[in-house]
């Protein structure tokens, strides 16, 4: 078993600057894999920090565990340290706050996927999202916490009103916006094949998903197919920032 894994961001093709971080580790016995996505918010330089302190924290906490081999790994000990990761970043944030009053009201969305073996621990906070690209389909593995989804959910709003809504973006819960964070949390099993995409909202709004699986198998190589991500949503001429991240399981 190993991963291939490949990322790209960029800064669409209206925003003057990127706001988006990606990384992503696999350690040396290649059976664990740590991939990020942050999507700051909160002016120009609010919006890079906090999506770099963020990225920066998370890596910074979970590369030590991701660096010895998978077994011994518990659901509930990969929640716990991704939970204490996300508290880091969060803390990170909140600390750098304080010290510039330029900065209060600089937040990011976070998301995280911790692969083990075959089994993928996922995180999140805010509308970065996740999925799992098994067969012909594209299945979202993570909800987004913004005040749209909330209506879609209550019923206040269906599926064809979400472009009209003027406050479609506003989030509900971001990293660096309050004093505690707990990130939502699910654990998703991987096939031969199977691929994982962490992407920021500059992807889910400008290319449909009906498209991905078409442009992924049109492209040769992880990183082609990454970019090739990415140049979708500029052809579409993205309006934020866009950023993905790929990994591939196989045997």
């Amino acid at each position: 078993m190993r991963y291939r894994i490949a990322g790209q961001s960029h800064r669409g093709a209206v925003r003057k600057s990127n706001q988006d971080v990606v990384d992503w580790r696999v350690n040396d016995s290649g059976d664990q894999a740590l991939l990020v996505v942050a999507d700051g918010m909160g002016g120009y330089q609010g919006g890079e920090i906090a999506s770099r302190l963020a990225v920066d924290a998370v890596v910074e906490s979970l590369e030590p565990e991701i660096s010895g081999p998978s077994s011994g790994k518990t659901v509930s000990s990969v929640r716990e340290s991704l939970e204490r990761a996300f508290a880091l970043a969060n803390e990170r944030i909140l600390s750098r706050r304080a010290e510039d009053a330029k900065l209060e009201k600089m937040g990011t969305t976070l998301v995280v996927a911790w692969v083990t073996g075959d089994r993928a621990h996922i995180a999140h906070i805010g509308d970065s999202r996740c999925y799992a690209l098994q067969g012909r389909q594209a299945v979202c593995l993570t909800r987004d916490d913004t005040v749209v989804q909330s209506m879609l959910e209550d019923g206040s709003i269906t599926e064809a009103d979400v472009p009209n809504v003027p406050f479609r973006n506003v989030l509900t819960r971001a990293v660096g916006a309050v004093e505690q964070v707990q990130p939502s949390y699910r654990v998703e099993s991987l096939e031969k094949g199977d691929v994982l995409l962490l992407c920021s909202d500059g992807l889910t709004h400008f290319v449909p998903e009906a498209r991905w699986l078409e442009i992924l198998r049109e492209s040769d190589g992880m990183e082609r197919r990454a970019q090739a991500m990415i140049d979708a949503s500029l052809a579409n001429e993205a309006g934020d920032n866009v950023s993905v991240v790929l990994l591939t399981l196989e045997y």
